[in-house]
């Protein structure tokens, strides 16, 4: 486990440093309110959110299947989120800003922030608190029909960097995420069938 988790955390180390490499002979930082900037902020914040839901359902189930999605989707936006986190590092930047989420993209007006849900997809905080009483099939149909809602939030969010960022390496992290979540919404449509729900 040990060499995992370092082999992860040299991936991400390796990948985060060549962002800086991505814009050399030098070329300047993306600036703080650059589409680069605003969707390394909020993607990280977004990606928070699905890491607390995952590990709340992983608590609530004995459900293999369901487990397992929680634990690869946990492990994986946790690890994006220190790269997202790392590259604003790296570019001098602050990880908080004045402007509403999504402004990078046009949308600040998107999401008023009501109850928590800063942007589109994001479960609100009763949501939250629900997840955590449910158990078994309750909560995998919940946690399910939540993610999905959250993977389309995200999908949106990281087509606008495929279009409007400008640091590479950024723009194939958004795509991959983008082709990702869009296969993890097909499996979760399907593990939804198999406990006769739906998403929302």
């Amino acid at each position: 486990m040990a060499v995992a988790v370092a082999g992860v955390l040299v991936a991400a180390g390796a990948i985060t440093y060549s962002v800086a490499e991505d814009g050399s002979a030098g070329t300047a930082p993306p600036a703080a309110d650059s589409a680069d900037a605003g969707f390394a902020r909020d993607m990280a914040v977004h990606h928070q959110q699905a890491v607390e839901m995952s590990y709340i359902v992983r608590d609530r189930t004995t459900d293999a299947d369901v487990r397992r999605l929680a634990y690869d989707i946990a492990q994986t936006q946790a690890n994006q989120r220190g790269m997202l986190l790392g590259w604003l590092d790296l570019w001098g930047l602050p990880k908080v800003s004045s402007d509403a989420p999504m402004t990078w993209m046009g949308m600040g007006a998107m999401s008023d922030g009501e109850d928590g849900a800063l942007m589109p997809g994001m479960a609100t905080n009763a949501e939250m608190k629900k997840l955590g009483t449910l158990n078994g099939k309750q909560a995998e149909v919940f946690y399910l029909q939540l993610m999905t809602d959250h993977h389309k939030g995200g999908v949106h969010m990281a087509d606008g960097c495929v279009d409007k960022c400008t640091v590479g390496v950024e723009k194939r992290l958004a795509q991959g995420m983008v082709e990702a979540q869009e296969s993890e919404i097909k499996l979760m449509a399907d593990m939804l069938k198999e406990r006769g729900a739906e998403a929302r």
